[in-house]
């Protein structure tokens, strides 16, 4: 009966080892140390608070907007659409009607909204007004899937007051920062080059993706479109301007009706800067043709001209429109959209040194 016996040996063997194994690790054995005690939070704070209960009201509003191109194979000629770019836009109302940069959507052949949900929808675009770089877009949703943003005033604005922006800088979606108004009434370039006056400047970080998106007062109210950054390296540096949300509730319900901005006009074409210069006139817009039974020609415009003997025959000059100053032809254009085709505006005209108010009723363009 040895196997019996030989087992028994092995296992008391084996018993010694492991006890002997153990007793060698026991001074030396290592262990987690023991977690610090976790000291209680408290309360949040007031101002915590306000954060937290604007976001989770206002990100329902905000939308994630990728834009689309077509992209045809070189050799099997299969055409698909493929990301292109990516921004930032807000819910306009219940009919679907979403707002944006027009730079997010440019150039692109096509485009898709993201909803806080997370569920993607396709768009359509409405309409656009390049010169304050504005666009709206359409999705098809229930009226109870979609939660406008609520909208301010920014003409009350003061520098100081506190700031939110909600976007998808660099694509990471429902972004929250915060910040100050920290200047008024700037002046920034448009795509196409004309100026937009009245621009608020925050110090809320702002970077490539916020494009589009809403800045929110502390009531949780839009009081403008972020649109641009002030920086070297292409990322925040504490300088981030937004379109006024005056402008922009000006504009958006026009081209939600007509699909573009009828631009009021009075038929006539401003001479080049260098005219003014030699001619040593007055700061305003200098008349070089009056479009012929056109508003300005009605109302007794006329254009500078040549006479046959080469001298200039005077003409008009545009000073100021319903008593506000006009320096350039932007200015004019500026004044002008403020108004809508079929309103009568007074001109300050002058002419051969003398000045003179003149009632006009303005066209479309």
């Amino acid at each position: 009966m040895r196997l019996p016996a030989l087992l028994i040996g092995a296992a008391a063997l084996l018993a010694l080892a492991c006890d002997g194994q153990a007793q060698r690790e026991a001074p030396g054995a290592r262990s987690d140390p023991p977690s610090r005690a976790v000291t209680p939070r408290g309360p949040l704070g007031a101002d915590e608070l306000a954060n937290i209960d604007l976001f989770k009201r206002l990100s329902p509003s905000v939308v994630h907007i990728t834009t689309l191109e077509v992209s045809r194979d070189f050799f099997s000629r299969s055409v698909q659409q493929v990301p292109r770019g990516t921004g930032t836009g807000f819910v306009w109302d219940t009919q679907g009607h979403v707002v944006t940069n027009f730079h997010v959507i440019q150039g692109a052949d096509a485009a898709r909204v993201t909803l806080a949900d997370q569920s993607t929808h396709r768009a359509t675009l409405v309409g656009a007004f390049p010169d304050r770089d504005l666009a709206v877009l359409k999705i098809t949703l229930p009226r109870e899937k979609l939660q406008p943003i609520p909208v301010g005033t920014s003409r009350d604005l003061q520098v100081g007051q506190r700031v939110y922006a909600i976007g998808n800088p660099f694509g990471l979606d429902q972004t929250l920062t915060t910040g100050i108004v920290s200047a008024l009434n700037r002046e920034i370039d448009s795509v196409n080059q004309r100026t937009i006056r009245g621009v608020i400047q925050t110090d809320a970080a702002i970077n490539p993706g916020n494009s589009g998106g809403p800045l929110l007062d502390s009531a949780g109210r839009l009081i403008g479109v972020n649109t641009a950054i002030y920086s070297p390296s292409g990322a925040s540096a504490g300088i981030g301007f937004a379109i006024p949300v005056d402008e922009v509730n000006r504009i958006v319900p026009r081209l939600i009706r007509d699909g573009r901005i009828s631009r009021p006009a009075l038929g006539v074409s401003a001479a080049p800067e260098q005219v003014h210069r030699a001619l040593r006139l007055p700061e305003g817009v200098a008349l070089l043709q009056v479009t012929p039974r056109g508003p300005a020609e009605k109302a007794g415009l006329q254009p500078f001209a040549r006479a046959a003997d080469g001298s200039i025959i005077g003409g008009d000059v545009i000073t100021a429109i319903n008593d506000e100053p006009v320096r350039s032809l932007d200015d004019m254009l500026t004044l002008l959209e403020k108004h809508q085709p079929g309103d009568t505006v007074t001109l300050s005209v002058w002419r051969n040194g003398r000045t003179r108010k003149q009632a006009a009723v303005l066209s479309g363009d």
